[in-house]
């Protein structure tokens, strides 16, 4: 536990503050003298997919990003598609267009991030949900299986399929017991990437990232507090939160689920795999952090609990240390002020 859930005194500040600093991992090993990938992207628009997009487009593979835009920016690709990267607008329950398009890419790993977001949304509309991250979800498998596709790197969600944490931090055989209709999307999805495996013999890896947050998350949309949060103090007001502030998370930086996401590809391991620091973290904790990173202040509103919401969450990320040889390089105060730096 990265700091005890209440209110935060100075020196545990400090110690949030003294974390390692970030170093820029190196490529994932085995990709040292690698030949260039044909990469496929779903969601490649939105604030991880176009992340990755960036990471592979800078290393010269050739990308195809499929998208249809109705949450993602399409300036987020401005650099990619200058550096060779085409972005094809589709919609992931065309099950007969995502065929055509990796007919057409002929691409050698798929990372499939796109997917219905909102945890709102999927409690309003679970059809919806289910639609494109289910649906979404089996078309683009039956097409990576039609066109022969040696890796299928599926992003799917840790906290919100895990949902309360009965042991911390969560492996990934902790009971399943999502809260909302999204975790049980994406567990639906993560199972039929298993079942790809056993029926078709597609080497599938499901990815459960912790809290993701940094560069391009929209700090005026639903997901990511350390977005709203860092957009709420540089406009200098106050963000609102739910309940005491107590609960918590387990929050990773963008860039380290982008390097999860190029290690799960160049390796041969299937399965669930957790990507984040194995710390909890409370909304407290970060009120107090960006308090040390604002000349004025950041104080909360306090708002009534959202029933439903789970209490507290980390994710042990061993497996994939040692099957993947990835490791959180991140820590929660350097990605504080990389987020803030970002969005200024």
């Amino acid at each position: 536990m990265l700091f005890p859930a209440r209110s935060m005194p100075s020196k545990e500040t400090n110690r949030l503050t003294r974390r390692r600093r970030y170093q820029r991992p190196g490529p994932p090993q085995g990709l040292a003298c690698r030949a260039v990938m044909e990469a496929l992207v779903t969601g490649g628009s939105g604030f991880i997919g176009s992340n990755l997009v960036d990471a592979l487009t800078a290393r010269g593979d050739r990308v195809t990003v499929v998208d249809d835009l109705s949450t993602g920016r399409r300036e987020n690709l401005d650099g990619a598609v200058e550096a060779g990267a085409r972005l094809v607008e589709a919609d992931l329950r065309d099950g007969e267009r995502m065929i055509a398009v990796c007919a057409e890419a002929q691409p050698q790993v798929i990372f499939h991030l796109g997917a219905q977001i909102d945890v709102r949304r999927s409690t309003a509309e679970p059809g919806v949900d289910a639609a494109i991250n289910v649906g979404g979800t089996i078309n683009m498998l039956e097409a990576a299986r039609r066109a022969g596709v040696r890796r299928f790197v599926n992003t799917s969600s840790g906290g919100a399929v895990y949902g309360e944490g009965r042991e911390l931090p969560a492996p990934e055989g902790h009971a399943v017991a999502p809260e909302a209709p999204y975790g049980q999307s994406k567990f639906a999805a993560e199972g039929y990437c298993a079942l790809y495996g056993r029926l078709h013999g597609l080497s599938c890896a499901s990815l459960r990232p912790g809290n993701v947050y940094g560069p391009r998350q929209d700090p005026l949309g639903e997901a990511g507090v350390i977005a709203i949060f860092c957009g709420r103090l540089l406009e200098g007001g106050r963000p609102a939160v739910f309940g005491d502030g107590r609960q918590t998370r387990d929050y990773v930086f963008v860039e380290d689920v982008v390097a999860a996401n190029l290690a799960a590809a160049a390796s041969e391991a299937t399965g669930p795999f957790n990507v984040g620091l194995g710390l909890e973290t409370s909304v407290l904790d970060l009120l107090a952090a960006l308090d040390g990173l604002s000349d004025d202040g950041f104080e909360a509103d306090f708002a009534a609990e959202r029933p439903g919401e789970v209490r507290r969450i980390a994710l042990d990320p061993s497996r994939a240390r040692a099957e993947l040889g990835w490791e959180a390089k991140v820590g929660v105060a350097e990605g504080l002020e990389r987020t803030l730096a970002s969005l200024r």
